[in-house]
């Protein structure tokens, strides 16, 4: 009978401890409030790391015009042609060449208003690249967009440049432009698909 007692008492405080628990359980679940749920991110798609990699080349694209402008200005108090002629000198290159003599009779014709034209443009082409290489890092829908409208107006500019003087860099530069051109189109596909089937799933 005594057994029996002990046993129903302790078989209480057993459930009274689970009850007190689960109250404890409660009362911290709702001290550490809903914004301190640890969340899982994720892991990076194949257009996310593409995106990062296309905003990473715009980043570079601004550091060099951003120097290319800087250049520019502080060329302005000096003789572009003397300077040209400095740089030939130093890297002991051939006066004679017809290449080098082009570009030193290029230089001479350079003005101040020339570079001061040169360096806001500059300037201002790095910041528009930053502006896509930021939204493109944080993966906005307007900067996909403002990208490929970019993108597609500046092919046509190229393909002339290209034509008219040739040259590797020009080559490359055009290659890369279509190819981040191809890539976001496809990227802004893969989205309206997705978008199409969680609404088609949606309606179900």
């Amino acid at each position: 009978m005594w057994v029996g007692s002990r046993a129903l008492t302790k078989g209480r405080g057993d459930r009274q401890l689970g009850v007190e628990g689960i109250e404890i359980q409660k009362i911290a679940q709702a001290k550490s409030g809903p914004g301190e749920t640890k969340v899982k991110r994720a892991p990076r798609t194949g257009h996310q790391r593409g995106l990062l990699l296309v905003g990473l080349f715009k980043y570079s694209k601004a550091i060099f015009f951003t120097a290319v402008g800087a250049g520019a200005l502080n060329l302005l108090h000096k003789n572009v042609g003397d300077v040209a002629q400095h740089i030939v000198d130093a890297l002991r290159l051939d006066g004679e060449n017809r290449l080098v003599r082009l570009l030193l009779d290029k230089a001479q014709l350079v003005d101040p208003h020339k570079l001061r034209e040169a360096g806001t443009l500059s300037f201002l082409y790095a910041a528009v690249c930053v502006v896509e290489g930021t939204g493109l890092v944080l993966e906005k829908g307007w900067a996909e967009y403002f990208t490929v409208t970019l993108t597609a107006l500046g092919l046509p500019l190229e393909s002339y440049e290209l034509i008219q003087r040739f040259s590797y860099y020009k080559v490359g530069l055009l290659v890369a432009n279509v190819i981040i051109l191809l890539y976001l189109l496809w990227v802004l596909k893969k989205k309206k698909e997705e978008e199409a089937k969680a609404g088609s799933g949606g309606e179900k």
